[in-house]
């Protein structure tokens, strides 16, 4: 039996896929590739993809890389620029870059300007105020006194007032106007004499004794004390012999004290004329001249008395400059 060459189940024909000595040809690709090994989830898929489409298998990962990688987002442009994280600013800092630089415009200062100026007077006047304020810590009592002497100087002002108007009618009403008025004239040259110094005058008043045993005494003490007793009221002062005017001055210290150029040693005694219930509480108000003398280590005496001489005279004094302005 001559043999088939084309029989496949011959073990020595060439062609028969079992022969021993040829090995078996590879398996034809099969459409399914089952993941053996570490190899699963996405890297088993992609190379089962690779080997479906006969890519390699770094094409396979970039492609699907570039699926899942999500479209970059453009920025609208009317969005505002953001810090970046970590970078926002503080609130200190927000506050420092509003106020500076400074943007102050020119109304602005004109209004901060006008505002100082304002705020500067009422400080000025309030510290005024509180540093002049003398009867600020005086008692009742001393208060009540004080307002007594102002309603007797209202009333002093009352009384000449209708002093006047009575001299004027009498002058209309006169027969005899010329000598109505010559004896006005007389009475007025009186009292113009005994407020300058070239008349005696006399009456009720007090006496002020002035002691200075250290010699701590000023002049400018003994002239507030002349100051108070105007102001209360006082229609002629002598001191130590010395007539006080309106154009008196005080000069020196101690044992060099001076008025209108005439020395005056220690005790210096004040002569006054006027109403006592209205001298004595001006000399002893709170802060007032005895309590500054006293101070000073000085004594001050205060006697009222219903009848006191002021005796003491100057020379009548024409004036250089001044003329009467009456036709």
């Amino acid at each position: 039996m001559s043999e088939n060459p084309q029989n496949p189940q011959d073990p020595q024909n060439p062609r028969n896929p079992q022969s021993p000595e040829e090995p078996q040809d590879a398996p034809e690709p099969s459409s399914h590739v089952e993941p053996q090994g570490p190899e699963s989830g996405p890297e088993a898929a992609d190379a089962g993809k690779a080997a479906e489409t006969g890519a390699p298998r770094g094409a396979v990962e970039g492609e699907a890389g570039a699926q899942d990688a999500p479209a970059p987002v453009t920025p609208a442009a009317s969005a505002p620029p953001t810090a970046p994280v970590g970078t926002e600013p503080s609130g200190r800092r927000r506050l420092a870059s509003a106020l500076w630089p400074l943007r102050v415009t020119r109304a602005q200062l004109v209004v901060a300007l006008l505002l100082f100026v304002l705020g500067l007077g009422l400080a000025i006047q309030v510290s005024s105020t509180s540093e002049n304020s003398a009867l600020r810590g005086a008692r009742q009592e001393d208060l009540v006194r004080i307002l007594d002497e102002l309603d007797d100087r209202t009333q002093r002002l009352e009384d000449e007032k209708a002093r006047l108007e009575k001299q004027r009618s009498e002058l209309e009403s006169s027969s005899d106007q010329a000598e109505e008025a010559r004896k006005q004239t007389q009475e007025k040259e009186q009292q113009l004499g005994i407020l300058a110094g070239t008349v005696a005058a006399e009456g009720p008043g007090i006496t002020l004794t002035v002691g200075d045993p250290t010699g701590a005494v000023e002049s400018d003490m003994l002239l507030d004390a002349i100051q108070e007793l105007r102001a209360a009221g006082a229609e002629a002062i002598q001191v130590n012999g010395v007539r006080v005017v309106a154009d008196s001055y005080f000069t020196g210290i101690g044992d060099d004290m001076r008025i209108d150029g005439t020395k005056v040693a220690a005790p210096y005694v004040f002569k006054v004329i006027g109403k006592p219930e209205d001298l004595e509480p001006a000399l002893n108000i709170p802060g007032g001249v005895v309590q500054t003398l006293e101070k000073e280590q000085a004594t001050a005496t205060v006697e009222r008395s219903a009848k006191i001489v002021v005796d003491a005279l100057r020379p009548a004094k024409r004036p250089d400059y001044a003329q009467s302005s009456s036709q």
